[in-house]
């Protein structure tokens, strides 16, 4: 069953900022797509089972930003 979660991320302002979060969040296992959005201020992914928020937070943060939790 696929799973699709949005998150609230802190410090994106630009495109390249997305394509860095996506770069990091889409090389972790079972992720099928992801969407960064510097506006919002969120990515969204999606994938084949929940991604693990620790392994998650930890790739937002090797992309210089910080998971700030999920979206309401």
């Amino acid at each position: 069953m696929s799973s699709t979660v949005t998150y609230s991320v802190t410090g994106m302002t630009c495109g390249h900022c997305e394509k860095s979060v996506h770069e990091e969040v889409s090389a972790l296992p079972g992720v099928l797509e992801v969407l960064a959005d510097a506006k919002a201020g969120t990515v969204t992914v999606s994938s084949d089972a929940p991604v693990d928020e620790e392994q998650l937070r930890a790739a937002v943060d090797e992309a210089g930003y910080e998971l700030a939790g999920r979206t309401a």
